[in-house]
């Protein structure tokens, strides 16, 4: 039988129950309406009528979070894994040592509130995603009695960048690739992993991961099988490609070629024969900041947009499209394991592209 107590402004319920011939009650409170509070009552006592077993010990909603990491999340991609403890450090500076228990959904859709500001829709989705499949587990297993993220609205402050500002148009790159030939410089490397990312389309991850084995310079061709482990602060090695990447063996120009060619020629001797080694980083590899910047120097030089590397991938395959390459061989091109991600990720270049066939159909016989 529950019992319903008004708290300040907030309504509690308390549920008798009985451990080990003890008593112990359950209590919950944080609820806007005595309404709320009877209809969430009623969930648990259905749920003790059915034998499920309730934890009445307290335990912080962070430490629950890191051991679900460890469990469920341990084995994923090392850089999906870093996202779940970046997840897990925000639950941290925010609830502390808060019982998990104590969370109401009130409390955390204004900690949503805080943690939105100054960060995109997607960014917000997607630690609410982590922090909803941690409590979806804990209602499972009997922690707490429900979902405290359940009907959450996400909040954010800054406004998603529009496809058209993820990549530079064919010209843009077409300037951008000719500036970095003539500034190649075997002493600045972040030029070469520049002119690779804008030829290839690979993800910084896998550029760092190259090593000499990987340039086949008899079929001018190059085989993204691996990745350097560029996010772990503790590690330095090879790690695998993401779990939406396949490994390839992907064309470059033969151009292109000879010139990482006579560049492996100078370089000295690196661990691993790693080709974008950094004595000055501890990482090993040239870093994503410095390669970055690099990019926003040219770029506010030419008078361009400012993007990073991984704009240089869109660039690659938009750019690709544009040519009339089938989005068959940019999707494999670009290692996406789904043809699906291609299509959701590029579907602006190929609403341009039916306009122009479009265009085409009307004026085939003018």
């Amino acid at each position: 039988m529950a019992s319903y107590q008004k708290r300040g402004s907030t309504w509690q319920y308390t549920i008798s129950n009985m451990v080990d011939g003890k008593l112990k009650p359950i209590r919950k409170s944080g609820f806007r309406t005595k309404g709320e509070a009877k209809a969430a009552a009623e969930e648990v006592e259905r749920s003790l009528r059915k034998g499920a077993s309730v934890i009445v010990k307290n335990q912080s909603f962070v430490e629950y979070f890191t051991n679900w990491i460890e469990t469920f999340k341990k084995n994923r991609h090392y850089t999906t894994y870093n996202r779940y403890i970046n997840s897990k450090n925000s639950i941290k500076e925010h609830f502390a040592d808060r019982p998990i228990q104590k969370i109401t959904r009130q409390e955390y859709q204004a900690f949503i509130n805080q943690y939105g500001q100054g960060k995109s829709k997607e960014t917000v989705r997607k630690f609410n995603t982590h922090v909803r499949a941690c409590v979806k587990d804990a209602v499972l297993e009997g922690l707490i009695l429900h979902d405290f993220t359940q009907k959450i609205e996400l909040y954010h402050t800054v406004k998603a960048k529009k496809e058209t500002d993820k990549y530079l148009n064919f010209e843009e790159g077409k300037v951008l690739y000719f500036n970095l030939i003539e500034q190649l410089n075997p002493k600045n490397l972040s030029g070469y992993m520049l002119l690779l990312a804008l030829v290839t389309g690979a993800r910084y991850g896998e550029l760092v991961g190259l090593t000499d084995d990987d340039f086949n310079f008899n079929n001018n061709t190059l085989d993204i099988n691996k990745t350097w482990k560029y996010k772990k602060d503790d590690v330095n090695e090879f790690g695998e490609l993401k779990a939406d990447s396949k490994p390839r063996v992907i064309t470059v120009a033969p151009e292109i070629m000879n010139i990482f060619k006579e560049l492996i020629k100078v370089l000295p001797e690196r661990p691993h024969n790693l080709i974008f080694y950094s004595a000055f980083s501890k990482k090993l590899v040239v870093t994503n900041n410095a390669v970055n910047k690099v990019l926003k120097n040219i770029l506010e030089t030419l008078e361009f947009d400012v993007v990073t590397i991984h704009a240089l991938r869109h660039t690659h395959a938009s750019s690709l499209l544009y040519a009339g390459t089938t989005i068959q061989y940019v999707s494999e091109r670009l290692g996406h394991a789904d043809i699906t991600t291609t299509y959701n990720t590029y579907t602006h270049v190929l609403k341009e592209l039916k306009e122009k066939d479009e265009s085409i159909v009307l004026n085939l016989y003018q």
